[in-house]
């Protein structure tokens, strides 16, 4: 039994993941927001998103930033917005899974009020683990290009141990930096000084940055505030990882003339191809699954 699916937008990581979906049998790609790339590259046709026929649609996959909350998709690839509406997602197959790597409330709340299976890709711990890896080689490479100083023998904190912590401070180690990490969870603690870092509970996170020379964020939310900044070094680096605001003050930051980076979407970045082959991987395991049901 044959499958389509729609790709609609996406960033350098789709060509390789389109390139992947391209190797399986019996499945047809609809691109959809790729107008500006070469047609040779993909071998593909490129449609506009009125052609789709959504009934006919058995995987959708949106770029991994989803849509804005007001259901618009700004592909990378086009300068054609593509505006997601709630009666378009109706007229899905009630069996259809829509991929995508975040969600904000519009996108989930259309998807749940239709009743279709929304995929949340980087709520898994394999893509996110996985992506730790390029996350951690970019962070590095920017610490490199930001700094006038060798990571080895440099007092390196990151804050939260989770997916990404644990992989920034192993690679930093390897590197021959002094790692320390703050987290919350006692357990977190002693995995932590269990692995030779130092172990900073987070209620001491202020305490500790005075001889930080690369404070790095992982964390989600406001963590990285006023107190912790003001007693960095004035060579210290702030790189935040998280996502969009990202979890630092950054006008303090400013202030201080601490400088602070907000790094997005690493994996894209430093290794499209790569990102592109987690993010296609697991998509033909749901493709196998719904094969080996039916």
């Amino acid at each position: 039994m044959g499958y389509l699916i729609a790709v609609i937008g996406g960033d350098a990581r789709y060509i390789e993941l389109i390139r992947q979906l391209q190797q399986l049998d019996n499945t047809t790609i609809c691109l959809i927001g790729f107008d500006k790339l070469d047609q040779g590259y993909t071998g593909l046709k490129q449609m506009e998103f009125s052609e789709l026929e959504p009934d006919q649609l058995d995987m959708v996959i949106l770029p991994v930033t989803g849509t804005d909350q007001d259901g618009m998709i700004n592909p990378v690839f086009s300068d054609q917005p593509i505006h997601l509406t709630k009666e378009w997602v109706q007229q899905l197959k009630s069996t259809v899974s829509i991929f995508t790597g975040i969600a904000n409330d519009y996108l989930t709340s259309i998807t749940s009020d239709a009743n279709r299976r929304l995929v949340k890709l980087f709520d898994r711990d394999d893509i996110a683990v996985y992506n730790s890896i390029p996350t951690a080689e970019g962070t590095i490479m920017m610490v490199i290009e930001h700094t006038d100083f060798t990571i080895h023998s440099s007092n390196v904190l990151v804050v939260g141990y989770g997916r990404v912590g644990k992989t920034i401070a192993n690679k930093f180690s390897a590197l021959g930096a002094k790692v320390s990490v703050c987290a919350r969870k006692t357990e977190d603690l002693a995995r932590i000084t269990e692995m030779g870092f130092q172990a900073i509970p987070f209620n001491q996170l202020s305490s500790n940055t005075v001889d930080c020379d690369i404070l790095i964020n992982t964390i989600p939310t406001r963590v990285i505030t006023k107190e912790s900044i003001q007693y960095l070094p004035s060579h210290g680096l702030i790189i935040d990882l998280a996502s969009k605001p990202g979890g630092t003050d950054f006008e303090y930051a400013k202030q201080r003339g601490i400088q602070a980076i907000l790094a997005k979407s690493l994996p894209s970045i430093v290794a499209p191809k790569t990102a592109g082959r987690i993010l296609a991987d697991v998509i033909k395991q749901f493709i196998t699954s719904k094969e080996e049901t039916e």
